[in-house]
């Protein structure tokens, strides 16, 4: 587990600079608190490549003298990589049965690019299954336990990235966020989550849930670290037909320079103050919104009507592109082939064998996708939610002429017990109600810790920009960041 000196990468690689710590050290450790934890937040502990990549960056230290932090910005840092995304030859569930055994030929571009500034990736992460479900109890291979609060939820579908950062199993971990599996958990956890721009970081090596709506990002300690991770590793890619060719902006650079607050208009929707918001959450994010106002930015009550609407829309969109990318596991191309399944004469009693082992919560999507777009109902659902997700898009191109930025709450309560919402889907999917629309629009959103309700529970307040202003997203947080914690 990291020290509690060394939580961030500027404290790592001071600490390496004055040969406090080595990198080789660094990754024993981590890997044996790993392997010592009850958390259940990593599905795979990555000894060999972690160590070969530890004593790489030993190497790069010994021959520098110091870190080369420009060549390598993550040189011998730690992190960890939620299993739905691939390293070639390392196993890649999705914690799911369906993917127990499966091995991928390649590593994805965000992941290689990482490891190419240095990065040393100790495991790989549980999250719900095939990152469907926000609080990490879908998980095949059982549910991840709250980092501070054990008997809690940490958030999903990326709480076992979330946790691992908080409980300092890694410096930085990534996640996927397609309803806000990034933002949720890291306001449940107490720890920055950004999802950056759609199109920012390549998709390319990230098992598809929803393809227009999916998006890699980081989860760290502080805005500066999520920077960094951003900057490695976004940017266009070839092998990713929705990455954008637009050059990313010098996100780390920036944040050296002070924020001029009375230059910055900040936008509050009224919906995302709804009754449904616990109390806690509001006092929290107004309080911070309060501090901002002191600073001297401009705020501005703004409207975002079609909000209501964001949650039919994404259980539409996104359970139909589900059934539709989730077609391919079928135990021919991808997926287990089940001994029984190769006794059975019949292909449809083939198929049923295999598809048995998706989880309720994957097969629920599935058939609701797949209703969805069948003949006779696509109009009626999956046409008409792509034209209200236009309209969404345009309540936040309308809004951001007024203003640079939108704050306001990440989920309308902080975490739960596990087992609290198991048996209703619709009350799990209304969590997602502040952070699904930031999808629906391709905008960049983060979640920065802003408090704690009267348990204790961290609360993240939420930060909004237009689509490619990933660099406005990261100064105003990294602001409300200094000023919440001085």
């Amino acid at each position: 587990m990291l020290n509690e000196k060394y939580r961030t990468i500027t404290e790592i690689h001071d600490a390496f600079d004055a040969k406090k710590l080595s990198p080789v050290e660094l990754a024993r450790d981590t890997l044996a608190a790993i392997k010592a934890s009850k958390h259940n937040a990593f599905l795979l502990a990555l000894e060999d490549r972690a160590m070969a990549a530890a004593k790489k960056a030993d190497r790069i230290l010994a021959e520098n003298g110091k870190v080369p932090r420009e060549t390598y910005p993550l040189l011998g840092i730690p992190l960890a990589l939620k299993d739905n995304m691939v390293l070639e030859g390392v196993r890649t569930t999705c914690a799911s049965k369906m993917l127990e055994n499966y091995v991928p030929p390649y590593t994805g571009t965000a992941v290689e690019r990482l490891e190419k500034a240095g990065a040393v990736f100790v495991g790989k992460t549980n999250l719900d299954e095939f990152a469907m479900g926000g609080s990490n109890e879908n998980s095949a291979f059982g549910p991840v336990e709250h980092p501070t609060f054990p008997g809690y939820v940490p958030g999903g579908s990326s709480g076992g990235s979330a946790t691992a950062v908080k409980a300092g199993f890694c410096v930085a971990a990534l996640g996927s966020d397609t309803g806000g599996s990034i933002r949720q958990p890291a306001s449940y956890c107490g720890v920055v989550g950004l999802k950056p721009s759609y199109g920012r970081v390549s998709r390319y090596g990230l098992v598809a849930f929803a393809s227009s709506l999916d998006q890699i990002g980081p989860f760290a300690n502080s805005v500066e670290d999520a920077a960094t991770v951003l900057a490695v590793m976004g940017g266009h890619d070839p092998l990713d037909s929705t990455s954008s060719e637009r050059p990313a902006d010098p996100y780390v650079a920036n944040l050296k320079k002070d924020l001029d607050w009375s230059k910055i208009r900040v936008g509050i929707p009224k919906e995302y103050f709804i009754d449904g918001v616990d109390v806690s959450v509001k006092k929290s994010v107004r309080e911070t919104i309060d501090w901002v106002a002191k600073q001297g930015a401009k705020i501005v009550d703004i409207s975002l009507p079609n909000t209501p609407y964001a949650v039919s829309v994404y259980y539409i969109v996104a359970v139909s592109e589900a059934s539709s990318n989730l077609a391919r596991f079928d135990g021919v191309r991808f997926g287990v082939r089940p001994p029984d399944a190769m006794q059975v004469e019949d292909i449809a009693d083939f198929y049923k064998k295999v598809r048995a082992n998706f989880g309720p919560e994957v097969k629920r999507r599935i058939i609701l996708g797949t209703f969805a777009l069948s003949s006779g109902y696509y109009d009626a659902y999956f046409r008409k939610a792509c034209q209200v997700r236009r309209l969404i898009k345009n309540d936040f191109d309308r809004v951001f002429k007024d203003c640079d930025v939108i704050l306001g709450p990440v989920a309308p309560s902080t975490a739960f017990k596990k087992g609290e919402k198991a048996s209703d889907p619709l009350k799990m999917y209304l969590n997602d109600i502040l952070t699904i629309p930031c999808n629906l629009a391709g905008l960049p959103g983060m979640s920065v810790p802003c408090g704690k309700d009267e348990k204790g529970l961290p609360i993240g307040i939420q930060v909004i920009a237009p689509q490619f202003r990933d660099d406005v997203v990261l100064k105003v947080g990294h602001a409300i960041e200094k000023g919440m914690t001085k």
